[in-house]
């Protein structure tokens, strides 16, 4: 639930279940590519960072997945490490 400015919370519904409202900050060059994005797909901004969020959670719960770092190299997990001598 999020907060109106009256300090009532407020529900938001989203794909069919209930929602929290964030905000967010983004770089300006981040921010401009998602709007890109958006404008490709012919979606809103909020629901490309909605399915990059989910897409996210989904590879963070699959274990032994390398995690991707902002700089573009990847760093293996110890388990998935491990599982692969």
């Amino acid at each position: 639930m999020a907060k109106a400015k009256s300090g009532k919370k407020i529900e938001v519904k989203a794909r069919g279940t209930r929602a929290t409202r964030v905000s967010v900050s983004f770089p300006s060059n981040v921010y401009g590519s998602l709007g890109a994005i958006a404008r490709r797909k012919k979606v809103s901004l909020a629901w490309v960072v909605r399915d990059a969020a989910e897409k996210y959670i989904a590879e963070e719960a699959n274990e032994g997945r390398a995690e991707h770092l902002s700089d573009g190299t990847t760093r293996r997990s110890e388990r998935s490490l491990r599982e692969s001598l």
